[in-house]
């Protein structure tokens, strides 16, 4: 059953529900109690697993390097964090900030912390011009993975995915508040969860791939300065290293792309390309040379006008002054839900 069902079931809250499954919140004999009218499991058993977890935790905070811990902690968001609601406000002294960031997370160390998280951040920063804040990316990455359990997933399927490609690309010509329920549908019938997560301050993604069980994949996406070309693109980029990739390591987009030398980058761009212009109408581009000839192009291969004008501003037979208000403009704290 889902978190805010069995909530009502056991007549508490589903917020401290979350936080009791995070490890945030202490198990009390009351709580032991309820847990046990819904699941038929004896509270005495819930107590001690709670005391057994408590323990465990104090012999954790032995071994931890203080100063490390402590650096760890500045590297993260955490305010930005409280404000999305996904870290407690309180109790905000040091040792519990740590426990509330590795419940955060979902690990017990600061090892497992950096084999899941810093390591594809810090590959992906390393791909970056500009700064990239590791502990942003990290939490980033996080929220979209607490998002896409969320999710529900049918098994991955390959071949249905490909088959709803031409569906997906149909989608491009409407608003927001319609294509996003059905994108998300559509590729959740086939084993992946499509999230929108708004970026965290410093983490300069677009967006993400990753799979988090080998039947469940996340293409996570951010809307960073995004206007319709450029979301659209992004989509199919990321499905495409779900298509071509199989499960591989977490892949993450920077918001401005620049030349990339990775050959599975390489791949996932030309997908993206190819599906939103076919390369069999590609060198009618061309031709277009006014506002009005871009929308009757668009029109009749079926997608939204302003991925022609991206793709004309991309290639450089279009200034990047022309065509912009045929462009759709996508705010993920208007439209989307995080």
């Amino acid at each position: 059953m889902t978190q805010r069902e069995f909530a009502l079931r056991a007549g508490i809250s589903p917020k401290h529900l979350n936080q009791l499954t995070k490890g945030i919140v202490s198990l009390s004999p009351e709580v032991a109690e309820k847990l046990e009218s819904v699941t038929k499991i004896r509270a005495r058993f819930w107590n001690r697993l709670e005391a057994d977890y408590q323990s465990a935790r104090r012999r954790l905070r032995e071994t931890r390097d203080p100063a490390a811990f402590s650096n760890w902690l500045k590297s993260l968001p955490v305010q930005e964090l409280i404000k999305r609601g996904h870290v407690p406000a309180e109790p905000s002294d040091k040792q519990s900030r740590w426990e509330q960031l590795l419940a955060f997370f979902s690990v017990s160390s600061l090892d497992a912390w950096t084999e899941l998280y810093e390591k594809p951040a810090a590959a992906f920063r390393q791909t970056q011009a500009y700064e990239v804040k590791i502990g942003a990316v990290a939490s980033w990455l996080r929220l979209g993975e607490i998002a896409a359990f969320e999710v529900p997933c049918a098994p991955f399927n390959k071949s249905g995915l490909q088959s709803e490609i031409p569906r997906l690309r149909a989608l491009t010509v409407m608003a927001p508040q319609d294509f996003e329920p059905e994108l998300v549908k559509s590729c959740a019938r086939n084993g992946v969860a499509v999230v929108f997560v708004k970026e965290v301050t410093g983490s300069r993604s677009c967006g993400a791939t990753r799979w988090i069980s080998p039947t469940k994949a996340v293409v996570q996406l951010s809307l960073r300065y995004k206007s319709d070309d450029q979301f659209w693109f992004t989509v199919f980029h990321e499905l495409g290293h779900v298509l071509l990739h199989g499960k591989q390591e977490i892949r993450v987009e920077p918001a401005r792309k620049g030349a990339s030398s990775d050959p599975q980058e390489l791949e996932a761009d030309a997908f993206a390309r190819d599906i939103l212009i076919p390369a069999r109408y590609a060198q009618r581009l061309e031709t277009l040379k006014s506002i009005s000839s871009a929308e009757s192009f668009a029109k009749e291969i079926g997608i939204a006008p302003g991925i022609v004008v991206g793709r004309l501003h991309h290639e450089g037979k279009w200034p990047h002054s022309w065509g912009n208000n045929l462009k759709r403009r996508f705010d993920l704290a208007d439209e989307f839900t995080d």
